[in-house]
């Protein structure tokens, strides 16, 4: 008697779940790596996820850069809360109003830049390095 559920998962009868990679995935990765770029500075990446960090990173500056409440509890909805400096204990909520807005604040937009770098040793998948102007 055959097992019930997803057929051809592999090769195996019966697997009901199979772990894909899904748009909540994506967005906890995107959101995980922007924290981390706030808080160290640089961050090497896949081409493709440098872009989407890019384009986040860009708007959370923007709304640092106005100041108010408002936008600072925008911007605590879309950074992660663990991931701390390790020299002085900031979060990247408070580096990103503290440190980043007055330092881009005479700038129109442009505030990161991704240099590419050398593909990956084994998938061979295309690497950049995403930091801050200035």
């Amino acid at each position: 008697m055959a097992a019930q559920g997803r057929k051809n998962v592999r090769g195996r009868t019966g697997v009901r779940f199979k772990a894909r990679y899904d748009r909540a995935k994506d967005k906890a990765m995107i959101r995980n790596v922007t924290s981390e770029f706030i808080v160290y500075g640089k961050v090497n990446l896949i081409k493709k996820v440098s872009k989407q960090v890019q384009r986040e990173t860009e708007k959370l500056i923007t709304l640092a850069k106005r100041g108010d409440l408002h936008s600072r509890r925008l911007a605590a909805a879309r950074l992660r809360e663990g991931i701390v400096r390790k020299s002085d204990g900031k979060k990247a909520l408070d580096i990103l109003f503290d440190e980043l807005a007055p330092r881009f604040k005479n700038r129109q937009g442009g505030y990161t830049r991704v240099l590419n770098l050398e593909n990956r040793r084994g998938d061979n998948a295309p690497m950049a390095l995403l930091t801050f102007v200035e």
